[in-house]
């Protein structure tokens, strides 16, 4: 996977062109060819959460879920980690909040997990070092994770005398409620082949392999049609864990023949007819 270009850069709002950059604290956006890479960039403190960087990573989000060129959205750890989670600075100053502060404070969070999970683009977390709390919450966010064997993981609130609460709807999905009862409990950590095993990650690579693998599987996201990847991700929230009743059956034919009407459809068939590339494929690829 290429670097991210030197600087802290944010992306602007330009539906239908590539995204502005302009200067972001906590965050590095590149976007190369039709991928964005988005870079938590805090290295020293293991890329913890604070206020700012989940502002920052919650409005970055918004500009390139609507940003018409952009096809994909990789999220990256810069330095030894991906994520350690909360930063410690940024609890202590939490403990002396009022109620409400801590409750507005909790709903950012939540509403930037949320906004990640329902990205209308493919999501990628590209996985390495320690992979901590909200860390592993951003991972379950992601469509995709993928992992060096080096990772590490722990649900590490409760042993702060906290609870994974935001993430848990995320995690819970990814790594079932049996899986989730053990970690939450213990919060002890696990090694990135447990995290494969449960369902965490989809793949797991030498490190040395990561950036590689993650390119790979970039090179198949951008051949699909990215209102049917958008589609996709909304049929999967709204069937998922439900029964197949009258009702799941009804509403599955009513997306697949609204589906088939769309002019991205109409060119997806018509160029596997006609043998030929569909237009949503970037040059080059």
């Amino acid at each position: 996977m290429a670097k991210a270009r030197d600087g802290k850069k944010k992306a602007g709002r330009t539906p239908g062109h590539a995204p502005t950059l302009t200067a972001y604290e906590m965050l590095d956006v590149a976007l190369r060819n039709s991928i964005a890479i988005v870079t938590l960039n805090r290295p020293e403190v293991h890329n913890a959460f604070n206020g700012a960087l989940i502002a920052e990573l919650t409005s970055v989000l918004s500009a390139l879920g609507d940003d018409e060129i952009v096809r994909a959205v990789v999220l990256v750890g810069a330095g030894e980690s991906f994520c350690a989670g909360a930063d410690l600075n940024w609890m202590k100053e939490m403990a002396g909040f009022s109620r409400s502060q801590n409750l507005a404070d909790a709903r950012a969070l939540a509403a930037m997990l949320r906004s990640l999970y329902e990205l209308p683009k493919p999501t990628v977390a590209r996985v390495h070092g320690s992979v901590f709390g909200g860390g592993v919450g951003l991972v379950a966010c992601c469509d995709i994770a993928i992992a060096g064997h080096d990772a590490t993981f722990a649900l590490s609130e409760a042993r702060l005398g906290l609870i994974p609460a935001t993430i848990s709807p995320y995690v819970i999905e990814a790594m079932g409620a049996r899986a989730a009862r053990r970690y939450f409990l213990t919060a002890e950590r696990f090694t990135a082949a447990e995290a494969y095993r449960l369902g965490l990650l989809h793949d797991i690579v030498p490190p040395a392999d990561l950036d590689a693998r993650v390119n790979e599987v970039l090179g198949f996201l951008v051949t699909t049609g990215p209102r049917a990847q958008a589609e996709c991700k909304k049929l999967i929230r709204v069937v998922g864990n439900r029964p197949i009743d009258a009702a799941v059956i009804a509403d599955t034919a009513r997306r697949i023949a609204s589906i088939r009407a769309s002019p991205e459809a109409k060119e997806g068939v018509g160029a596997f007819l006609g043998k030929r590339r569909p237009a949503w494929i970037p040059r080059g690829e």
